[in-house]
């Protein structure tokens, strides 16, 4: 909850100095290939949630 809360306090020059910190450390030509990684790793973790309780629900009826 505290989270959300930080999140909502950053004003508009917090986040474009946040944009330049990251576009300056990783380059601009990095940060598509970091932002795909982020949504593969994002849709395997989800992938492997939708998973579990199937695997728990087969367990039980044998």
């Amino acid at each position: 909850m505290e989270n959300l809360f930080v999140i909502g306090m950053l004003g508009t020059q917090e986040i474009l100095l946040i944009v330049l910190a990251i576009v300056l450390i990783f380059g601009g030509r990095k940060i598509p290939e970091l932002m795909r990684g982020l949504g593969r790793g994002m849709k395997e973790f989800k992938d492997a949630q939708k998973e579990e309780p199937e695997k728990k629900n087969d367990q039980t009826a044998e």
